[in-house]
């Protein structure tokens, strides 16, 4: 299959490695040190075990002269999203696929500026991973990977998803992908959110009662829009779950406080603001996450005042 990455971070550096091992993979970045890197020395993925391998993709910091592919994953911040699909326009032919396993919801949204419904794959991955370097992947822990279409059937999948798996990464299809995209984003969207606005790790959301009475509330307000948009969960198993996440890791620091910390634009639009659009449309009321969402632009704007954002 031919196959190209957008974005060569953490998890586009990941799925290139692992893919490129049955299929002709290519990787865009417009990071020239780390496409030097990997040009010459290819990708070295560390294992949560401390074993290494390197793999070799293809890798450019532009498309410029590249056919179409079979099989487009984006893996940038959704913040740039449509710029770098303009700029790589010219991978996407009448049979290309897009997939996006970015965090987050409504990324179709996006994609279909670019491609029909029924070329649009959207999913979500447990894997995780972390930079180790220019070219170097430190991989967290594996997980499922599972994708989902729009407009289409999704037995349609099946030779993506056997490409998938005959590369170590685990996959599965399922029409009813959007349910677990959801399930995804309550973590996200009320402990990560806090973090963000906070500026403190997540064991502090669980630790604070004042940050966990609001972690809760976003989470009855996100379950409420998730069962409106027709997926019901368990209010108090998510705050559980939640509540899991945050004693699992006290120390963790996630991306959109670190975002805020470097004085970057952040996903808060595809994470609480996609909770915000959807409570919208179907006249559900999130006053809490409307107010994260904003905060978090607030925060984002800081800089044009010339304030130290660190």
């Amino acid at each position: 299959m031919q196959i190209a990455v957008i974005g060569c971070g953490a998890m586009g550096g990941l799925y290139s490695a692992y893919l490129s091992q049955e299929n002709n993979v290519t990787v865009i970045d417009t990071n020239k040190k780390t496409i030097a890197a990997i040009q010459n020395d290819g990708i070295e993925v560390m294992e949560p075990d401390g074993t290494t391998a390197t793999y070799h993709p293809n890798a450019a910091t532009t498309t410029e002269g590249m056919d179409p592919v079979d099989l487009v994953i984006i893996f940038v911040k959704s913040t740039t999203t449509k710029r770098a699909l303009h700029d790589d326009a010219n991978l996407i032919g009448p049979n290309t696929y897009l997939l996006t396993l970015q965090n987050g919801g409504g990324h179709e949204k996006v994609l279909s500026e670019f491609v029909q419904r029924d070329h649009i794959i959207v999913g979500t991955t447990q894997h995780n991973a972390a930079r180790n370097g220019d070219g170097k992947v430190r991989h967290g822990g594996s997980g499922l990977t599972v994708i989902g279409p729009l407009g289409f059937d999704v037995e349609a999948l099946a030779p993506v998803v056997e490409t998938f798996n005959s590369c170590g990464i685990e996959t599965r299809a399922d029409r009813d992908v959007q349910r677990l995209i959801w399930n995804k984003l309550f973590t996200n969207v009320s402990a990560s959110a806090l973090t963000a606005l906070f500026q403190m790790p997540l064991g502090y959301i669980v630790d604070n009662p004042n940050a966990w009475t609001l972690c809760e509330r976003l989470i009855r307000e996100a379950v409420k829009v998730a069962a409106a948009a027709g997926y019901t969960f368990e209010v108090n198993e998510k705050i559980n779950e939640v509540r899991n996440v945050c004693e699992a890791s006290p120390q963790g620091v996630t991306s959109i406080q670190s975002d805020i910390a470097a004085g970057r634009r952040t996903e808060v639009d595809t994470i609480t603001g996609f909770v915000v659009d959807t409570a919208y449309t179907l006249g559900v009321s999130v006053p809490c996450h409307w107010f994260v969402r904003n905060a978090v632009h607030a925060f984002e704007g800081r800089g044009a005042f010339g304030l130290d954002t660190k």
